[in-house]
């Protein structure tokens, strides 16, 4: 039983490596500076999001919007926290996932998107240098990585067709925004 978890988890990693099922969207490093607007980008170059900073607000806020304008989702901190997180809400202003940096030490971060409904998802690799993956039950959902792009301030995210792309994007614009405050 163990043996045959381990290696479906394996086979579903491998496909995701293959590209099999997944989508790849382009994102502008330190892109997330309160009050900057940008558009994320699909494979081929075209827009599908805007994410909207919002600028003199007590909370770092960041709009998800799809290329008509529409709300996807909203990014949120949440201030006056011991560990620093931030609220992810739906179109409708309903949270959805909550992402935590939980201190193990100085070398060592970990990750966490706490999903309303759903299992949780762990962020695994080095969030500074925008190399890490994103896993459910061991099995990777998304990948985030700046090997894929010679531009020097881009990076990239694959998300697979089974996970839910705005959760996604929001949660690794959530960890940018907390890895680079100032920027």
């Amino acid at each position: 039983m163990m043996f045959e978890d381990r290696r479906a988890r394996r086979q579903a990693n491998r496909a995701f490596d293959h590209g099999d099922g997944v989508t790849r969207y382009r994102m502008r490093e330190k892109a997330i500076s309160i009050g900057n607007d940008y558009w994320v980008d699909d494979a081929s170059g075209e827009h599908v999001y805007k994410v909207n900073g919002k600028v003199l607000r007590l909370r770092r806020t960041y709009s998800i919007e799809d290329t008509d304008g529409n709300r996807v989702a909203r990014v949120q901190s949440r201030p006056v926290r011991v560990k620093d997180s931030m609220e992810i809400e739906d179109a409708s202003g309903n949270r959805i996932a909550l992402v935590k940096k939980a201190l193990v030490g100085p070398v060592r971060d970990r990750w966490r998107i706490k999903r309303r409904n759903g299992d949780d998802l762990r962020v695994r690799g080095s969030v500074l240098d925008h190399e890490y993956t994103v896993e459910r039950d061991g099995i990777k959902v998304a990948e985030v990585s700046k090997r894929w792009f010679r531009v020097r301030d881009t990076y990239g995210i694959d998300v697979a067709d089974t996970t839910d792309h705005a959760t996604i994007l929001a949660a690794a614009i959530a960890i940018d925004a907390m890895t680079h405050p100032g920027t």
